[in-house]
């Protein structure tokens, strides 16, 4: 059996990957590993779609080194807000 945490990480694996700010998820699909962490922990908080769109803008610039013009942190924050709001049973516990 899958444990929650697992089970939401890789949702949102999934989901990051999908957006796939710098186009190498089919030749690494961990590259974005390192928002996983800080980004379910903001959910587990109660994070709203700003506060997840401030953090993913963040990480393309600072960390990635990206202009966000192009890669919309906005809109993908809405699809993690959505994913984890249409999955999770119980109050974000779940987040698969």
């Amino acid at each position: 059996m899958q444990s929650r945490t697992t089970s939401a990480e890789d949702g949102l694996r999934r989901l990051l990957n999908a957006w796939d700010p710098i186009g190498v998820a089919d030749e690494s699909p961990d590259e974005y590993a390192c928002m996983l962490a800080p980004v379910l922990a903001r959910l587990h908080a109660g994070a709203g779609q700003a506060e997840v769109e401030a953090f993913l803008r963040h990480e393309l610039v600072d960390h990635f080194g990206l202009d966000p013009l192009g890669l919309r942190p906005d809109a993908m924050a809405a699809r993690v807000i959505a994913w984890w709001t249409a999955a999770a049973p119980t109050n974000g516990t779940n987040g698969a």
